[in-house]
This record gives C-alpha cells, sequence and structure tokens, in this order.
C-alpha cells in the first residue's frame, strides 16, 4: 500500500460536518473551509492513485456532501508547469518556445494572453517522454483529469460506466 495525496473541493457540508466526515470514511482528510467551499485535503492509502481517489470519492458523497472537483486541476500556467515538475520557471518558457526541445504542448486557454494555460496531462506526457518525470505523474494527471470530466457531465466517477471509462483510461500506465 502507497500513501496517495490529492484534494476533492465539496459543497453541501460545513466546519460542523467534520462527524459526518469521519464516520463516512473520511478520517484521513483535513478539512477546511475556502470561499465557500469545503476542501479535503486526502493522504489515502490504496494500491494505486486511482482506488484512493475513488474510494475518496465514495466516502464524500457517503457524507451527503456535493463533489464539484478534484485538485489539482488539469489547467496549468508555466509557473505551475515548473512546481509539478520540479523544472524552473526558465527552462519551462524555453520549452514552451520551443528553445531547449521540440514538441511541447500548445497552450489550451488564454493563448493570446500574457499568462497561457496548458493541459497538464498533455504537457506531463510530453515531459514523461523526455525524461523530466516519471510515469506516476501522467498516471495521476489522468485520473483527475478523467474524474472531473465524469463529474462536470453529472456522472459519479466512482459508479458504473464512469468508473470504467476513468479506470479504462489509465489502465496502461498503472501496469508498470
Amino acid at each position: 500500500m502507497q500513501t496517495y495525496n490529492f484534494t476533492i473541493i465539496a459543497s453541501g457540508l460545513g466546519v460542523e460536518d467534520v462527524d459526518r466526515l469521519f464516520e463516512a470514511g473520511c478520517d484521513d482528510a483535513t478539512m477546511a473551509i475556502q470561499k465557500g467551499l469545503v476542501v479535503l485535503e486526502f493522504d489515502r492509502e490504496a494500491r494505486t492513485f486511482t482506488a484512493a481517489l475513488l474510494s475518496a470519492i465514495r466516502d464524500v458523497r457517503r457524507s451527503g456532501a456535493h463533489i464539484e472537483r478534484v485538485e489539482p486541476d488539469h489547467l496549468v500556467n508555466a509557473s505551475e508547469i515548473a512546481a509539478r515538475s520540479g523544472l524552473g520557471r526558465a527552462a519551462v518558457s524555453l520549452y514552451a518556445k520551443g528553445e531547449r526541445s521540440e514538441g511541447f504542448p500548445r497552450p489550451v486557454a488564454r493563448v493570446t494572453s500574457e499568462s497561457p494555460l496548458w493541459d497538464w496531462v498533455e504537457v506531463a506526457e510530453w515531459m514523461y517522454r523526455q525524461h523530466r518525470v516519471p510515469r506516476q505523474v501522467v498516471v495521476h494527471a489522468k485520473v483527475v483529469r478523467a474524474a472531473n470530466l465524469a463529474l462536470e457531465h453529472g456522472h459519479h466517477p466512482a459508479a458504473g460506466y464512469a468508473e470504467r471509462i476513468l479506470e479504462s483510461r489509465v489502465a496502461e500506465f498503472e501496469a508498470a
């Protein structure tokens, strides 16, 4: 078993509901209220990251909370890419400009602004191919993005169809 860290953003609970979360199985989460939302920072033990996240989603829903999303988010700026990959901001800038290596993903949002956003899954996959991040970074990015897409479309990521899609999207990375 390994311990995985991630954050679930939820609504429908308050500080007074800590006991409900604990009773639902979220005794491995730290709860905070930020900007009117419940922030649950998990350190969950499981065989895989996918199993850890799906079990936490089940437990949070069991408490009566509504899950808004899972973080860290898949949209990232250059500073966030640097922080997640352990590279310097200057190195990321050179990659993005194509001055250090070719094929760096194009921004997916705010393309014309001073602070473009990239899809972390695309960046992590590129960095993995460049031997800059371990495979586990790509797995976690794919799992979080798939869970958030399922949530965004009204599916419960830990239920039936959505769970199978989530697991199939990352199966080739977790196999090793």
